[in-house]
């Protein structure tokens, strides 16, 4: 009996000691896991990013301007971060670093504190503080261009026949030092045999950053038409320079003022008036664009010009309007437009065009 009992204290003193190791190993494993912090590993599928709470994200690095880095987070969607607040960076495939001091360093970008490292063909090691942009992909040509159609109809038959129609382009090529626009907005009403609008403004610009925020516009040029203004043809061609007031991946502001060199020519003057006036012009003009939410974009364009007496003293044009995201790259927009002469040309009946004209117009658009 006494040696049963010897027996059963014997083995309970085994699985005790066989517990206590357990305890330990699994203590020694989670000192272990807390001694090493967690390091993502090094892929070409994912984009891996720590902010200052520690935390890890993997998806895909967006963008980063002015301050603001998007990332494209693989459970929690779009995310915005100051880019102060992002510690470290793996990036995952090939990222264009634009440099404060301008140039662009192209490979995988690697951020460690004040550091940065760009493995290309190459390792360059460059301080945090000079890294001014951060833009996804190789440097190829079509990464650079975006742009958006749309259009809007209205057809009426019947006791009338009437055909409403308006249309916008707009292009863009943007680069770390260099930003293209062309934009092209036109507007047409006809009723039986009558045309009631034929309205058409294309305009092209060119910015040449020299900064984070200041850049040259060696080229800023517009053609405008619009016989109900009494303008046939007007050219302006000239040049300025702008301030980027914003550059977020949620919000674009800009403002530009310039010189150039205007010339009208007029659809309908009174016999002996000259049919045509040129004229050196002070212009400014800034552009502004929000996005409110996911689907919903607010736009804003305001643009003057001020010119000689006979060329209309003063001209504006002023659009602003939402876009709602429908399905894919498809939107509904609303478009208002304001367009203003100060002092509107004579016609050859004695009459003289009004001096506002407003549009609202309604389109479906497509963005690529």
């Amino acid at each position: 009996m006494v040696g049963h009992r010897l027996k059963l204290r014997g083995g309970l003193a085994t699985v005790l000691a066989v517990l206590a190791a357990l305890v330990v190993s699994v203590a020694s494993v989670r000192a272990d896991e807390e001694a090493k912090p967690f390091e993502p590993p090094l892929s070409d599928e994912f984009d891996w990013i720590q902010i200052v709470s520690d935390e890890w994200l993997k998806g895909e690095i967006i963008a980063m301007y002015d301050g603001s880095l998007e990332f494209d987070s693989d459970k929690l969607d779009d995310l915005t971060f100051d880019f102060g607040d992002v510690k470290r960076i793996r990036s995952a495939g090939t990222m264009q670093v634009g440099l404060l001091a301008g140039g662009v360093a192209v490979g995988r970008l690697f951020v460690d504190g004040d550091e940065a490292r760009v493995v290309g063909d190459q390792e360059q090691k460059i301080e945090r503080s000079r890294v001014l942009s951060i833009t996804s992909g190789a440097p190829r040509e079509k990464n650079y261009w975006s742009g958006k159609l749309s259009a809007g109809a209205n057809f009426r038959q019947g006791n009338t026949d009437q055909v409403e129609t308006n249309g916008r382009m707009s292009f863009m090529r943007r680069s770390v030092q260099h930003r293209m626009t062309f934009e092209y907005l036109a507007n047409f009403s006809r009723t039986e045999d009558t045309t009631l609008a034929d309205n058409q403004r294309a305009s092209v610009s060119w910015d040449w950053f020299v900064s984070d925020r200041f850049f040259l516009s060696p080229v800023l040029g517009e053609y405008f038409r619009d016989p109900f203004q009494n303008i046939s043809h007007r050219y302006t061609l000239g040049a300025g320079a702008g301030y980027q007031i914003i550059d977020t991946s949620k919000v674009d502001w800009k403002a530009t003022v310039g010189f150039a060199y205007q010339s009208t020519r007029f659809d309908d003057v009174p016999e002996g008036d000259p049919a045509s006036a040129s004229t050196p012009t002070f212009l400014a003009s800034t552009l502004y664009d929000h996005e409110l939410s996911g689907s919903v974009d607010f736009n804003l364009e305001y643009r003057f010009f001020i010119v000689d007496e006979e060329s209309g003293q003063y001209t504006h044009h002023f659009v602003t309007g939402f876009e709602f995201d429908l399905i894919g790259s498809l939107d509904f927009d609303v478009t208002f437009v304001w367009d203003r002469i100060e002092k509107p040309r004579q016609s050859s009946d004695g009459t003289f065009p009004e001096k506002d004209d407003f549009r609202l117009n309604l389109a479906l658009g497509f963005d690529f």
